[in-house]
């Protein structure tokens, strides 16, 4: 029988912890904080979009001071989705309604929402976002964030999982 050594066992805790709390995220049990009139987040439309990943296409462009994004999909559904999570976000940035999730860039974009501008376009299969600012410590963070989205859409689950684990468990499950 192979011996397990205390960083396999650490990693095991680790993902096992992850998981109940992905799950937890998964099934709906995010609520906004009481006493704010927003209403609850909807986590069906998460887990679609990640069970879904492989039906989305993203590019990423950086400009001057952030980025260009296109976000698509040939599914109808997926696309109202994608643009219906997408504007909520918006929503959610200009009234400082933070949103928490397995993100790195999203606590500083909210944090800092007034230090960039965004534009947001709908296309025909998706949207297409244009974000930018002028202090280089945000640009960094915008394009950060572009790279942690198109992980979602290339790896779906495992993408969220390796931010949630954080930069040394990057190597576990796969």
């Amino acid at each position: 029988m192979a011996k397990l050594t205390r960083r396999a066992v650490l990693g095991a805790l680790a993902a096992g912890g992850g998981l109940l709390g992905v799950g937890y995220l998964l099934r709906g049990g995010v609520a906004l904080p009481a006493g704010n009139a927003q209403p609850r987040i909807d986590m069906r439309s998460y887990r679609n979009m990640f069970m879904r990943h492989g039906e989305l296409r993203r590019t990423v462009e950086n400009v001057p001071g952030g980025v260009r994004t296109l976000t698509e999909s040939d599914s109808p559904d997926l696309v109202g989705e994608l643009q219906a999570h997408v504007s909520a976000m918006y929503t959610r940035l200009d009234q400082g309604v933070e949103v928490h999730c397995m993100s790195s860039t999203l606590p500083t974009m909210f944090r800092r929402a007034s230090d960039y501008q965004r534009q947001l376009t709908y296309t025909p299969r998706g949207v297409s976002v244009v974000e930018t600012s002028n202090d280089p410590e945000m640009t960094r963070v915008i394009r950060e964030h572009a790279h942690e989205v198109t992980g979602f859409v290339v790896d779906g689950m495992p993408a969220m999982m390796r931010g949630m684990m954080g930069p040394g468990m990057h190597g576990m499950g796969g």
